[in-house]
């Protein structure tokens, strides 16, 4: 029973034996013209001559069609105004001289019959094709994608959505152009996707905190809490302009000109306060205390003379003057006016703070600060009186005679 099912199987591979790739590669007389193949019988009688002849042929239509792909659809791209087919033109030059060239040179290695290293030649030169391919449509993706985001007109991909399609199509290509270069090498990508998927696991537990900021990031860019240019508050602290949105980390301009690199991870779970988002501009809020008895009336209209004659606040809307309450030594009263740049805030403060300062000393409204009388009612038994002034001293000089 075991040497019929020995030689059953021993039939299989007899039947099925295993195809290589130049095995697959169609026959050169194929692709000639029947008016050819008589001389082309001629030639095949002397294999180095042949694939020399095939070489040659393959370089020459090369450059033929790399001159057509330039000369004659660079005119026709010429005629638009876009610039962005005369970028695709150039980014196809070389994958198509390549595609052509290397084929051509697969061919004559088989016209060749080498004796040995021809199907090692053959899937490298298919590689080289495969890899070039791979490298002009990233460019190419990468290209359109900023086309696409930055045109008004279609309205087609975001800005801030931008990151997430240009790592989305280059993981596509790179692992459509992978299958193909383990197909030309003979690898079975299956045993590959299961050992990956088992990789997977250890790298996922291994790198769980680049993982989960890679994914905050992707759900940054989607939800888009900010954008580069805004500036945000932190609820840990930190404060500064958003110059890079990454799929790791986010970094920000602080107003020291400090550059921090926050994770994705940290900035998802945390409270993000946009400066920049809402209306066009940005309110502050002058808090001033004056002492009781002040004319209110009259602070009201220094504050809001403030609040007019600064030329970096709005006009629309205009300062306000609101009371807030009776504090415990002051009348509180909040300046509110609107800026049109977040950066500002701290720089046009300074310059209403001086100005009510001025305002107030001019116009002899106190501004209450904090005192602090002492009163000894009586000294304690036992403890020397205090020692009387020069001026009630007596004299120890003899009185005049």
């Amino acid at each position: 029973m075991s040497d019929q099912s020995n030689t059953a199987t021993e039939a299989v591979v007899a039947v099925t034996p295993e195809i290589t790739l130049a095995e697959e590669l169609p026959a050169f007389a194929e692709l000639l013209p029947a008016s050819l193949l008589p001389a082309w019988q001629l030639i095949s009688q002397h294999p180095l001559l042949a694939a020399s002849l095939v070489a040659v042929v393959s370089y020459v239509v090369a450059i033929s069609c790399r001159s057509l792909l330039v000369n004659l659809l660079g005119r026709l791209t010429g005629l638009t105004q876009s610039s962005i087919d005369d970028t695709i033109l150039q980014e196809l030059r070389k994958p198509v001289f390549n595609t052509i060239l290397f084929l051509g040179l697969s061919q004559a290695i088989v016209v060749a019959q080498l004796p040995f290293g021809g199907e090692l030649i053959i899937n490298l030169l298919i590689s080289i094709i495969v890899a070039s391919w791979i490298r002009a449509s990233v460019r190419i993706s990468t290209l359109l994608l900023e086309v696409f985001s930055q045109d008004n007109r279609l309205n087609i991909i975001e800005t801030r959505t931008v990151p997430i399609f240009d790592l989305s199509s280059k993981l596509v290509i790179i692992m459509v152009g992978s299958y193909l270069l383990l197909m030309i090498w003979g690898i079975n990508p299956v045993g590959w996707l299961a050992s990956a998927g088992i990789a997977g696991l250890a790298v996922g537990f291994a790198a769980k905190d680049t993982l989960a900021n890679l994914f905050s990031g992707f759900f940054i860019v989607a939800d888009a809490p900010y954008k580069i240019g805004d500036y945000i508050n932190l609820d840990s602290g930190e404060r500064g302009k958003v110059c890079a949105i990454g799929l790791r980390s986010t970094r920000l301009l602080t107003r020291d000109d400090v550059e921090i690199t926050i994770p994705n991870g940290v900035i998802a779970n945390a409270k993000i306060i946009n400066e920049s988002a809402g209306t066009d501009s940005l309110r502050i809020r002058i808090v001033v205390g004056v002492s009781y008895g002040s004319d209110v009336d009259q602070v009201v209209e220094l504050l809001m003379r403030v609040g007019r004659e600064n030329p970096e606040l709005c006009d629309n809307p205009r300062p306000k003057i609101r009371m807030r309450g009776f504090g415990a030594s002051s009348l509180d009263f909040n300046l509110m006016a609107w800026i049109k740049r977040p950066e500002d805030r701290g720089r046009i403060s300074h310059d209403l703070y001086i100005a009510i300062y001025k305002l107030f000393t001019e116009y002899n409204i106190e501004i209450p600060f904090t005192k602090q009388d002492l009163y000894i009612k009586e000294w304690p038994a036992g403890d020397a009186h205090p020692s009387p002034s020069p001026s009630t001293m007596p004299s120890s000089s003899p009185p005049k005679k």
